[in-house]
């Protein structure tokens, strides 16, 4: 494989004028609520918010009075948090470093991972690489929250093309899916219209994995799965549930 991967440079400024619009203050309290409450997290925890982006749930979780580690591959996304945490007076620990590659051992209470941060990896084993990367940097008793698109539902509702349009914004983001059965990753060519203006086509390629793929993964880092989820609201998981949250445990 040449060249940089996906990954390496989709997170960047145009990434938050594709995506900022669905990303509202009100949409991040509520995860933020249901995190806390899907974890039972309490002030003072200690919690990894891995790929952490621009900070809207690790700003908001230390406003909550966690002791709050961000931890994210994007330099342009950190400065972002970094601005926003120091105009909301918080204190978060900013951390730029690759996700299989956590520089921590036995120190969070919990970790999260949240918005389809999953997956992005070349190999199946790079991605098992994030699991026990996050099992060092757990305490005993720690656990990892994971939430991601839900594979089973979406091979049900599967759109090769679809659009998202913010009028407020004047936006319109242009999606075109293949859904490789055999890999299970689904890929996206993405474009944007902003205010008239065709910004460059951007790509994606995730991985999806299914709730008994997660399992292995988590105990072959040493890990347990706790619970899974329709979503981080904790409703059961259904076919009809289009995101699915995996809970897993360190002993």
């Amino acid at each position: 494989m040449t060249g940089a991967a996906w990954y390496q440079t989709f997170f960047d400024e145009f990434y938050l004028r594709q995506y900022g619009p669905a990303l509202t203050d009100e949409l991040s309290e509520r995860q933020v609520d249901e995190i806390i409450d899907r974890l039972g997290l309490e002030p003072g925890a200690k919690v990894l918010d891995l790929a952490c982006g621009h900070g809207r749930h690790a700003i908001r979780l230390a406003q909550r009075g966690m002791e709050v580690t961000g931890l994210d591959l994007s330099e342009v996304f950190l400065e972002r948090a970094r601005t926003d945490a120091q105009a909301a007076g918080v204190d978060v620990r900013w951390v730029r470093a690759d996700m299989r590659e956590i520089p921590f051992e036995g120190e969070f209470s919990a970790a999260v991972n949240i918005f389809t941060a999953f997956g992005y990896f070349e190999d199946d084993e790079e991605d098992a690489r994030v699991f026990s990367a996050v099992s060092r940097a757990l305490a005993p008793g720690g656990r990892l929250l994971l939430d991601t698109i839900h594979r089973d539902n979406l091979a049900g509702r599967y759109q090769s093309r679809m659009f998202e349009r913010y009028e407020e914004e004047d936006v319109l983001v242009l999606h075109d899916h293949t859904l490789d059965l055999v890999s299970g990753r689904i890929e996206d060519r993405v474009q944007v219209i902003e205010k008239g203006e065709l910004l460059p086509e951007r790509r994606t390629s995730v991985r999806l994995y299914t709730v008994p793929e997660y399992r292995r993964m988590l105990e072959a880092a040493g890990m347990e799965l706790e619970a899974a989820y329709g979503g981080l609201a904790g409703k059961p998981l259904t076919l009809e549930s289009r995101r699915v949250v995996v809970v897993g445990r360190k002993p």
